[in-house]
C-alpha cells in the first residue's frame, strides 16, 4: 500500500504533531484487550483519506489499524467510530467483506479520545478509476467484484442484522435533499443560477419507488481494498457515513465514475474514455449487472438519481469552502475546491433535465 499517491491511497507517515498519543499506555490496554496482542508495538499513521484519525500498529506477530475521533471540539453526530465499529461489526457477522473489529474504547485516557481498533487487511486502494497500471483483464475483474459486494451489502437483512435502528427507513431523498439544500444556502459564496434551481426542482423529483437498505454513504474506490494481487476485494474501509437508507443513492454515487465532470477529481472520470479497450463496462452494463445481483429493478429515470448525487457533491464541496471562507476549515486545494462547485452543479442541472426538469 506504499507505492505511490498516483496509484494507490493508503501511505503511511509518522505520527503527526498533535496526533499523537501514550503509546506504550496503548499498549497496556491491547495486551489486556486483544486475544493474542503481543508487543512491541509500533505505531505510523495514514496520511490521507478519512476525518477520523488513522493509524497502523505494527507488532511482530501481527498488524492492526486503530481508528479515532480527532481532537477538539466535534459536531455531536460527527466522526462516529462507534456506529463504525457496530456497522462493521455486524457485517462480519454475515460474512461480509470487512476488516476484522477487535475493541472499541470510550476512555479518553488512553489516546485522548474514543477509539477502536481492527485487524489490518493488506490491500491495494486505487485513486484513479481508470487503474492504469492493471492489466484489462485484471481492471475487468476488479469492476465487477466491487459491483459484486455493492450489490451484496443491498441484499441483507439490515434488522437480521440488529441494525433496524441504524438510521431512519424511507423517505430518504427528500429528507437528504432538504439536509444539503440547507447547507448550501448556509454556505453560499458566489451565486449558481444552477444550485438554485436544483433546489427547486429535486424535491419534486424524487421517483416513487422507496426502498431502504443498508447503505455505505461513501462507496468509491477509494474505500475498497483489493488483494495485493488478485483481483477482488478484500474489504470495505471507512463506515462513518454509513445508514439505513435508499441503495439507489448509494450505487449512482459510486457510479459518478462514469459521470463526473472531467477535471475536478484527483479520481478522474470515466466519461469520454475507451472503456472497451479499458476493459470496464459500459455504465448501463454495470448497473444492469448490479441489478440483478441485488434483486432491484433498474430505475425509469436514471437521471434523477445522476443529479441528485451530483447536486450533493456541489453541496458538500461547497460547505468546505464555506468554512474555508468563515477560517473554521484548512485545505491546501480550497482553490480548486472553489473551483469544482459550479461545474458539477451545472453537469447536475444537465441530468435533471433529462430527468424533466425544464
Amino acid at each position: 500500500m506504499n507505492e505511490g499517491p498516483r496509484k494507490y491511497l493508503g501511505q503511511t507517515v509518522d505520527v503527526k504533531a498533535g496526533h499523537d498519543f501514550d503509546e506504550p499506555r496503548l499498549e497496556a490496554f491491547l495486551r489486556a484487550t486483544v486475544a493474542g496482542f503481543q508487543g512491541p508495538l509500533s505505531v505510523k499513521q495514514f496520511e490521507s483519506g478519512q476525518s477520523n484519525l488513522t493509524y497502523v500498529l505494527r507488532t511482530p506477530a501481527r498488524s492492526y489499524v486503530l481508528r479515532r475521533k480527532p481532537p477538539g471540539k466535534l459536531l455531536k453526530s460527527a466522526h462516529a467510530v462507534d456506529r463504525e465499529f457496530r456497522v462493521m461489526r455486524a457485517l462480519a457477522s454475515a460474512g461480509f467483506a470487512v476488516p476484522e473489529v477487535l475493541v472499541l474504547s470510550d476512555d479518553e485516557s488512553i489516546v485522548g479520545t474514543m477509539f477502536y481498533v481492527m485487524g489490518h487487511v493488506p490491500g491495494r486502494v486505487f485513486l484513479d478509476c481508470s487503474m492504469p497500471d492493471l492489466a484489462r483483464e485484471q481492471r475487468s475483474a476488479v469492476y465487477d467484484s466491487v459491483n459484486a459486494v455493492l450489490a451484496r451489502l443491498h441484499s441483507l437483512d439490515y434488522g437480521a442484522l440488529g441494525l433496524a435502528d441504524f438510521g431512519r427507513p424511507g423517505n430518504y431523498f427528500a429528507r437528504q435533499i432538504s439536509r444539503w439544500s440547507q447547507q448550501y444556502a448556509a454556505s453560499r459564496t458566489e451565486h449558481i443560477l444552477e444550485m438554485e434551481r436544483l433546489i427547486e426542482w429535486l424535491p419534486g423529483a424524487v421517483p416513487p419507488e422507496d426502498l431502504t437498505r443498508l447503505i455505505h454513504g461513501d462507496f468509491s474506490f477509494h474505500n475498497v481494498l483489493v488483494h495485493p494481487t488478485e483481483p477482488r476485494v478484500v474489504a470495505v474501509l471507512d463506515w462513518e457515513l454509513s445508514t439505513l437508507g435508499h441503495p439507489l443513492a448509494d450505487l449512482m454515487y459510486h457510479m459518478m465514475e462514469w459521470y463526473r465532470p472531467a477535471g475536478i477529481d484527483p479520481r478522474g472520470t470515466l466519461s469520454g474514455r475507451d472503456l472497451a479497450a479499458l476493459g470496464i463496462p459500459e455504465f448501463d452494463e454495470y448497473l444492469s449487472r448490479y441489478s440483478e445481483r441485488a434483486g432491484i429493478p433498474v430505475p425509469s429515470n436514471v437521471a434523477f438519481y445522476r443529479a441528485y448525487n451530483l447536486f450533493r457533491i456541489a453541496a458538500i464541496t461547497q460547505g468546505i469552502v464555506g468554512r474555508l471562507r468563515d477560517g473554521t476549515g484548512v485545505a491546501a486545494n480550497s482553490a480548486q475546491l472553489a473551483g469544482a462547485v459550479r461545474p458539477l452543479a451545472q453537469a447536475a442541472w444537465l441530468e435533471a433535465r433529462k430527468a424533466g426538469a425544464a
